[in-house]
């Protein structure tokens, strides 16, 4: 029985500790303010998924992908911003970033937190707009052989900016392996 409990008092105290981190990073990241060096930069956002997080900015990486965290260098960036009250909160996290081109690695999760969908993308970022990184799911009529109609649809990602999509990125289900790769169709 005294197992037991301390088995439980452990678990406890680890669980306290994660939860004290998340709410360090969540502190840190509330105290960023904006100056006028970073009321012009770009906001790059992601939606679509129940959750979607960014993986890493240029060189700058944002999130670990086996422990869930947010990374110090990122923090001490200052790039990253909170939309939501609390980093357990779906989409917790946007950038501000400067203007130019850059390249941002995103991970979706459109099926389950243990599926994750990557995107790269290179993009032109400019002065005070608001990017969305918007995925779903490309339902369309499709004719052809029962194995082909028979195939997930494909995942897509829109690029927008403001209320403008102006880039698409789909991935289609290959019937012979299941697998495929985000490629950027013409709009």
């Amino acid at each position: 029985m005294n197992k037991l409990l301390g088995r439980f008092a452990l678990l406890g105290a680890l669980a306290a500790a994660l939860t004290a981190c998340q709410s360090i990073d969540t502190a840190q990241l509330n105290k960023v303010k904006e100056t006028e060096g970073t009321k012009s930069h770009a906001q790059i956002y992601c939606a679509g998924t129940e959750d979607c997080e960014f993986e890493r900015y240029d060189q700058i990486r944002i999130l670990n992908a086996e422990n869930q965290r947010l990374e110090k260098s990122a923090i001490k960036s200052g790039i990253l911003r909170m939309r939501a009250k609390s980093l357990q909160d779906p989409n917790a996290l946007y950038l501000s970033v400067p203007a130019g081109q850059h390249e941002v690695v995103i991970r979706f999760y459109p099926i389950s937190r243990e599926k994750a969908e990557q995107l790269h993308v290179i993009h032109q970022f400019n002065p005070s707009q608001r990017y969305v990184f918007k995925m779903y799911r490309n339902r369309s009529k499709q004719r052809g052989s029962l194995l082909n109609v028979s195939a997930p649809d494909p995942l897509c990602v829109d690029l927008m900016q403001e209320h403008k999509t102006i880039r698409r990125f789909c991935k289609p289900y290959n019937v012979l392996n299941g697998l495929g790769e985000f490629v950027e169709k013409k709009l």
